[in-house]
């Protein structure tokens, strides 16, 4: 199975309709799969102190609060619909992150998206998991900054939302919906996993690749990464372990303000990155140990043949001083070596000839 490879667009457009769209046309132009931005109203997102990240501050300066920030890169109903008309028309798959209910409404109900991306943030907000599952839509979920035990309360959470039950919500009932059939069919169906590391960028001695297997073996649910690495070597790594959905930010400049263009790809390695993700997709295989098509013309020039290592005459007892095993791209397989030993030879040899059985 392919990875699905989504760019993420986020908040590079800057609050710029132009920006926006041009994203998803150089998105198409490198070969991914989805084009993901954000979706939220910032008074329901954070408070008016709430404070800035580092990596915010380091990016756009402490003077200006987290709330005006973000302020200024909510997108219109109008902008959403124009963007995913355009990746419609370029075969991309339209993804935004909601962040408060209105706006989850508004991507279910306004624009009917069938999947919804759930930040790393919301991975311990309850009352909102239960409204996302409670739409039925696939959900991809982002596991950043979380330990094994809130991944598992999140799922919980999520299984009892996609059962519907009658039952008043309580966390015993979220363990009990996750520990049941049909919880587990629920969750296999439709949810999927993204391991993160949500630092921007992401020191390589954080990401912890090997989380995605624990992810996997853990929850049995399909699972990805969602890379915030420098580079990308880390989302390639990944799709060799099993990553199935590769999440990665991207820009049309590094250099733009704003809060993630630093730790986004621009659009020639967001190009790099798809083209070599298929690579080693291709390169992975089926994982049948077998002859790949391309070996078989070298397999008889390469392996060894049993052969007279002198002249043989006819009725002479076979031994270790007149064969030996070497390249003649026909004959005997040395592995037969002890089934010819110490029987009489057939006819004459000459030195270098194939023995025959």
């Amino acid at each position: 199975m392919s990875a699905l490879i989504i760019a993420e667009a986020g908040v590079n457009h800057n609050g710029d309709r132009d920006t926006a769209l041009a994203l998803v046309d150089a998105a198409a132009a490198a070969g991914v799969d989805a084009v993901k931005f954000q979706t939220f109203r910032t008074e329901s997102l954070v408070t008016s102190s709430a404070p800035k990240a580092a990596y915010q501050k380091i990016a756009t300066g402490s003077s200006e609060s987290q709330f005006d920030m973000l302020k200024r890169l909510e997108m219109s109903a109008d902008l959403h619909r124009e963007l995913m008309e355009r990746c419609t028309r370029h075969g991309l798959k339209f993804l935004s992150t909601p962040f408060d209910q209105a706006s989850l409404h508004f991507l279910v109900h306004e624009l009917d998206l069938d999947t919804l991306k759930i930040s790393s943030g919301e991975i311990t907000n309850g009352p909102f998991l239960l409204d996302v599952a409670k739409y039925g839509r696939k959900i991809i979920l982002s596991t950043g900054m979380s330990t094994l035990k809130e991944v598992e309360e999140a799922l919980g959470v999520i299984a009892f939302g996609f059962a519907n039950e009658d039952h008043a919500p309580s966390r015993e009932a979220f363990h009990s919906a996750l520990a049941s059939r049909a919880g587990q069919k629920a969750l296999d169906a439709n949810v999927s996993l993204l391991h993160c590391t949500t630092e921007y960028p992401a020191p390589f001695s954080d990401v912890n690749l090997k989380a995605i297997d624990t992810l996997r073996e853990t929850f049995g649910l399909t699972t990805g990464l969602s890379d915030h690495t420098p580079g990308i070597t880390a989302a390639i790594a990944a799709v060799s372990r099993g990553a199935t959905i590769i999440e990665k930010h991207f820009t049309l400049d590094r250099s733009l303000p704003g809060p993630d263009h630093a730790a986004s790809l621009e659009p020639d390695e967001l190009k790099a990155l798809a083209a070599e993700i298929r690579v080693v997709e291709m390169a992975l295989g089926d994982g049948i140990k077998a002859p790949s098509p391309s070996e078989m013309g070298n397999r008889k020039i390469a392996r060894k043949s049993l052969v007279a290592s002198r002249s043989i005459k006819a009725g002479e007892v076979i031994i270790d001083d007149n064969i030996s095993a070497k390249r003649l791209g026909v004959g005997v397989s040395p592995m037969h070596y002890w089934d010819v030993l110490g029987t009489k030879a057939k006819r004459d040899y000459v030195a270098d000839e194939a023995i025959d059985l």
